[in-house]
Parts: C-alpha cells; sequence; structure tokens
C-alpha cells in the first residue's frame, strides 16, 4: 500500500536544477535503500519530502496523517544535556498532543462544560481523537521505550549521565535517531546514520532497521548494511529515479544488465534512424531532381516519424559512464621491512591504549584495523606518523619508506581551508595553474570547485582532495583513516581497485566491513589495549572469532 506519492515534481538548490519532473512512491513497511554519486541530490530530496526544500513544481500527496521521521547527517544535541535528558525530549508532534491533552482534560474539569451536554460532548469526541494520536506516537510510554531504544542501539545505563559534548558524531547520530524513532512514524528517512559507528554500532543500527514495523529509507555508502536491510534500491542519478526491486548486490547486478540491454538497443535503434535519415536524404533528392510530389511526401511521412518517436520518448539514450576520479597510486619497493612495532605500549591524555602491541608490515602487506570507536585506532596511526611517542617499545619506519597519510577528519587540510584546491595543487606540484586545473578535472573536481575555498567543499569533495595529496607525495606506505567514510561508493569502488594495483604497503583504519573485504589481506583488531591479529578480510575474522 503507498503512503507517499511523489508526483512530477521540480526542484531547484543553490541556483541550480536537481530534478525535473520526479515521480517516485513509498510503501507501507517499504525498506528503502537511496543510492547515486555525491551531488546527485539525495539530501535535498529527503528535504523535498519533510518540506524543507520548497517545490518549484509539483506536489507530494500522502495518506491523512502521515508522519516523516528525517535524520540528517549532521546532529546537534543540546550542549548542557546529558545522553538521557538529550534522549528524552519528545518529538514536536508528540509534545504538542501531550499539550493538547492536558488541555481538553482541564475542561473535562470545568463545570461550564461537565455541566452542558453539548460542549461535554464535543470535547470528550475531542479527547479521543487525540488520545489515539498520542497512544499511535507511544506517548504513554515514551520513557520506558526510549530506554529500550538505547539498549537496542547499544547504549546501557551506565552511558546515561555522560554529557552530550563527550559522544562521538555516531553516538549522537543514535541519541538523534531514539529521539525520532520513539513517536514511530510512518516513514523514517535516515541521511548516512552509520558514518562514525564502529563495527559493533553498525550491526546494532541493522537489528534496529529491520525490526522497525513502518517504512525506512536510508542513503548509506555501507555496502554490507544496504544488502541486510533493504528490500528495494532507488537510484538517483542525473535528475532520475531508477528503482530496482531487492537490495544492493541486486542493484548491482541489474543495473549492469540493463545497462548492456540498453546500450545494445541503443546502437540497434540509431542504425534504423540512420537508415531512415538516409532514405529521407534520398527521397528529397530525388524530389528535387524529378520535381516528384510522391517522392516529397514519402520523406515527409518518414521525417514526421522521427518526430513523433522523439515526443512519445521513444529514442533510446547511450549508456554513458559517471564521471570518476582518476585516483592512482604508483607505490615503489622501498624496504623490505615497512613498518614494525616492538613491544609498544601506548597512552594518550594518561589513558592506556595499547600494551605490548608487536606488528610487522612486510612490502605488499594490506592490514586493516579494526575496533570499538576509542580504542586507538587513530592514535596507532599518529604515533606511527612521529606526532605521539611510544610509552615503551620501538616503532621502526624502514629507512626508504615515504608515508602518504589520509586523516579521518581532514585534518590534513586545516591549513589551507581559506585557500582553494588549486592553491594546493599548485604548492604540493609546483606546476602551472593549467596542469593543476588538468589534475583536479581528473579526480573530478569541476573548474569551478577548483577555484572556491577548501571549506566550502563537502565532505565527499575533501575526501577526494585528500587523496589528491596522497597520490601527489608518491609513497610506498599507505596510512589511510576510515578513507570511505564520505566517499560515495562509485569512488570507493576507484579506491579499491587502486588499492588493488598499489605497488607498496597500506595499514587500513576502516569500519566499512565491505571495503576490508576488498582490500585488506589480514585484519588486527585492538580491543581493551590489546592487539590481535587475524588473516584474511572482515569475513575471515568474523569465521575466526564466532561472530559469522
Amino acid at each position: 500500500m503507498h503512503i507517499l506519492r511523489v508526483n512530477n515534481i521540480t526542484v531547484n538548490f543553490a541556483g541550480r536544477e536537481l530534478y525535473r519532473d520526479l515521480s517516485w512512491v513509498i510503501g507501507d513497511k517499504d525498506r528503502v535503500a537511496l543510492v547515486g554519486p555525491n551531488g546527485a541530490g539525495k539530501s535535498t530530496l529527503f528535504k523535498a519530502l519533510t518540506g524543507e526544500v520548497e517545490l518549484e513544481r509539483g506536489h507530494l500527496s500522502h495518506q491523512p496523517g502521515l508522519r516523516i521521521g528525517y535524520l540528517p547527517q549532521d546532529i546537534s544535541l543540546p550542549p548542557a544535556a546529558t545522553l538521557i535528558e538529550a534522549a528524552m525530549i519528545k518529538p514536536p508532534e508528540l509534545a504538542e498532543a501531550e499539550a493538547a491533552l492536558n488541555a481538553i482534560e482541564s475542561q473535562l474539569a470545568d463545570p461550564e462544560v461537565y455541566g452542558d451536554q453539548e460542549r461535554l460532548t464535543q470535547t470528550l469526541s475531542r479527547h479521543e481523537a487525540v488520545l489515539t494520536q498520542y497512544e499511535q506516537m507511544n506517548g504513554g510510554r515514551h520513557a520506558s521505550h526510549v530506554r529500550e531504544l538505547l539498549a537496542m542501539l547499544g547504549f546501557s545505563a551506565d552511558d546515561y549521565n555522560l554529557p552530550t559534548g563527550a559522544l562521538s558524531g555516531g553516538q549522537k547520530k543514535m541519541v538523534a535517531l531514539v529521539q525520532l524513532a520513539v513517536s514511530a512514524p510512518d516513514i523514517l528517512l535516515l541521511d548516512e546514520p552509520d558514518n562514525h559507528l564502529d563495527m559493533r554500532g553498525k550491526n546494532q543500527l541493522e537489528r534496529f532497521i529491520l525490526n522497525y514495523r513502518k517504512s525506512v529509507v536510508i542513503i548509506s555508502h555501507d555496502r554490507y548494511l544496504l544488502d541486510e536491510v533493504a528490500m528495494q534500491t532507488v537510484e538517483l542519478e542525473s535528475g532520475k529515479l531508477t528503482i530496482y526491486h531487492g537490495n544492493y548486490s541486486y542493484y548491482v547486478n541489474e543495473r549492469e544488465l540493463r545497462r548492456l540491454r540498453q546500450q545494445q538497443q541503443y546502437v540497434t535503434q540509431q542504425k534504423e534512424i540512420a537508415r531512415i535519415e538516409a532514405m529521407i536524404e534520398r527521397f528529397e533528392r530525388w524530389a528535387k531532381q524529378v520535381l516528384s510530389r510522391k517522392h516529397m511526401l514519402a520523406a515527409r511521412q518518414r521525417r514526421r516519424m522521427l518526430q513523433k518517436m522523439e515526443e512519445r520518448g521513444e529514442i533510446i539514450e547511450k549508456v554513458f559512464d559517471p564521471k570518476l576520479m582518476d585516483f592512482k597510486v604508483e607505490g615503489w619497493r622501498g624496504s623490505k621491512k615497512a613498518l614494525e612495532l616492538i613491544d609498544v605500549s601506548l597512552a594518550f591524555d594518561d589513558e592506556p591504549l595499547i600494551r605490548g602491541a608487536n606488528l610487522l608490515l612486510r612490502h605488499g602487506d594490506r592490514v586493516g584495523v579494526i575496533g570499538p570507536n576509542g580504542a586507538g585506532k587513530t592514535v596507532l596511526l599518529r604515533m606511527i606518523l612521529g606526532e605521539l611517542e611510544a610509552s615503551e617499545g620501538r616503532v621502526k619506519v624502514g629507512p626508504s619508506i615515504r608515508i602518504g597519510y589520509y586523516s579521518q577528519e581532514h585534518q590534513t587540510l586545516e591549513d589551507w581551508l581559506d585557500r582553494t584546491p588549486l592553491d594546493l595543487i599548485r604548492n604540493l606540484q609546483n606546476s602551472s595553474e593549467q596542469s593543476a586545473v588538468n589534475f583536479l578535472l581528473r579526480m573530478a573536481f569541476s573548474y569551478e570547485q577548483a577555484h572556491q575555498p577548501v571549506r566550502t567543499l563537502s565532505g565527499g569533495e575533501r575526501s577526494r582532495l585528500q587523496l589528491a595529496l596522497v597520490m601527489l607525495r608518491g609513497p610506498n606506505l599507505l596510512l589511510l583513516d576510515e578513507p570511505t567514510n564520505n566517499l560515495d561508493i562509485a569512488s570507493v569502488e576507484v579506491l579499491e581497485d587502486a588499492l588493488d594495483e598499489f605497488a607498496g604497503t597500506a595499514l587500513i583504519v576502516s569500519h566499512d566491513r565491505y571495503f576490508l573485504d576488498q582490500t585488506v589481506d589480514r585484519v588486527v583488531e585492538i580491543a581493551e589495549g590489546n592487539m590481535r591479529e587475524y588473516a584474511g578480510g572482515y569475513t575471515e575474522y568474523l569465521e575466526a572469532t564466532g561472530q559469522n
């Protein structure tokens, strides 16, 4: 049953038309993955559904009383509140229903109301309607339901008094999700809810979505998450929506088949159009030579046929491959031992994080680092870079090793926020403006983006700029800290291919399970101060630890 219809909407955003005459339907209990390249307008579509973005044309239609809960990418919680206080904040609709109930109950206690049969009947009728709405939003069990959802998303009673300022980005998102979900909106719109979540958090988010009894539409770059939760995948690209009735893996296969069929049909149709156009030209030439009305009418008839095909939208479009970043790191052999940790212990802010760790990376190794948030993964990379000193033990980087570092929060760009990508590339490359522009175009930046301040770039654009810097430094040891967080899936696949061809060593901190399976041959887990190694990718790690 369809509960929301998008009817031929046109949306302009920041002076650019994102979609024209876009239509879509969301059904009751649907679980939909909304995918597409960065900049396609996925987040803007969510905002259009909630009314935050104005429609240029078209309209939305929905069932009466439909409620939509929207979880944006960027979350703000009250800074002076504790975790439990923030989670207990009632959604506006629930707070309004509760206030309306209190007002009606005060009226029922008024002698002028209960002494007047007509007014009493009207007030009781209003009370019944508001009470039904209140119960549909779980108002009567709000506090207990909040605690149930917090537990489902991995929080315990010990976390309740944590100040919101001490929460990680992923934890803040989960608290905001509880605020939304507690009143059971008919549709949950989740914009990258898994960003900055560790493995455990992602598993709990999956469980939450699978158990949610109403509709969920999720934007995410985590392919394992989309495979687990989606029943339908909707692709938004070039202003058009294409629907695939399956999870992400089904979408990838079906999309490739559809593209192959479309290209074959395009080639066949173009041959037929060329044949008809040649016939039209021949008839027109004959008509001029012999003044033949018969040939002139035949040419007109065939030209009208082509025009009608175009008017009816029967012209098959050529398949175009999306513009992707041209990311490649050549690498070189360097030292046989690229990196070695010998009995390393590490404390950060007087907090012991790693104790007695040993790790050896030889040339060509691909090692993934996993562990819960706060376990010390990023701190480990900073120690290897020499930004932090080990409390005990030794960190040995090979003598002919050059490091390329990708930072999770884009710290490598902090000194350039008010300069342009063009300035940054020219400074590093010592090149002409045209050469730097060409390089940025190959990394999927537009000419305009190359000339705008770094601080105005999106998260995905900053990620691509950081990767560009890594490439230009020509490293043979990559230290990558959550490189997939802001990249769209197509860009992540480019990164996977580049790592596969990289003639060097890589140490990768990531919570992207699919990415780890594609790129690493060994997994190192950091947990409770200990470092343990497992052969293979993430799936083999799950099998070795009995978690599959």
